[in-house]
């Protein structure tokens, strides 16, 4: 990969490596995550354990790239004033997350446990009382459990709550 510079500030954009997998991933505090990278500005999501376990959304807008061969960085801002960076690296099975919680999230995480895009109203009253601050930081990394190829926008990837899944869902490896 090329150096980059202020003339030529972006490294080449070979998403390949994300864009179509459904990972499954454990961070160090136990929370489990489920992303599928849809195509190269949409994701969705199950949380299966954590703060807000039981949360899901589809279709969520992102800002995705390369930041080196084979490394990759997710960005994206919630409805619900949540923020998010996830930068991922498949071959190594590691990725590492900060999630920034509004106070409000924190307070009372079980206002957001649904599936999201049928309450996107709800969420932004919720966003817009707050309270916002303090931001509850939450930076943590996570082993990738199950990393697997199941193609581009596919809407049967992330398609149920996760407490409707089989029993073993999110414990499976590969």
């Amino acid at each position: 990969m090329r150096p980059t510079s202020v003339s030529d500030p972006v490294p080449p954009q070979d998403l390949s490596g994300l864009v179509g997998h459904r990972m499954i991933y454990t961070y160090a505090n136990g929370w489990q995550y489920e992303m599928y990278v849809k195509n190269a500005t949409t994701i969705d999501y199950r949380i299966h354990s954590g703060h807000v376990g039981g949360r899901w959304v589809r279709d969520q807008d992102v800002d995705l790239v390369a930041l080196a061969a084979g490394v990759f960085k997710v960005s994206w801002t919630e409805p619900t004033g949540t923020s998010v960076v996830v930068t991922v690296v498949p071959e190594q099975r590691v990725l590492h997350g900060t999630i920034f919680f509004p106070h409000w999230i924190e307070l009372d995480g079980d206002k957001t446990v649904l599936y999201q895009n049928d309450h996107l109203d709800e969420m932004r009253r919720y966003r817009d009382a707050g309270p916002t601050y303090p931001i509850y930081v939450v930076p943590e990394f996570a082993h990738i459990t199950l990393f697997e190829h199941v193609g581009d926008d596919d809407e049967t990837v992330i398609d149920t709550a996760p407490g409707a899944l089989p029993a073993g869902f999110a414990d499976r490896t590969n």
